[in-house]
């Protein structure tokens, strides 16, 4: 949900908080250092607020190794398929 709300742009920890009544500040700011520290989004300051977005790189690489599994994936469906 998070990687969502930050396609349409930056936000605050508070903001993305906002959006998820039912996860408390503190978690959405550890998912937040989560999304941080694998490199899918990145941060800066505003004053004393962080403000978060996409990283791009970090979607690529994540984008690139998601193919890599799938298309791995889909040739041993097909060489199950053809031993059955």
């Amino acid at each position: 949900m998070i990687l969502r709300l930050l396609r349409d742009g930056e936000r605050s920890v508070g903001e993305i908080a906002d959006t998820m009544p039912d996860v408390s500040r503190p978690a959405v700011s550890q998912h937040l250092r989560v999304l941080r520290d694998t490199g899918l989004v990145s941060e800066r300051r505003d004053g004393t607020r962080r403000i978060y977005r996409l990283d791009p790189t970090g979607l690529a690489q994540l984008r690139k190794e998601l193919e890599a599994f799938w298309t791995s994936e889909l040739h041993q469906l097909a060489d199950d398929a053809e031993l059955a």
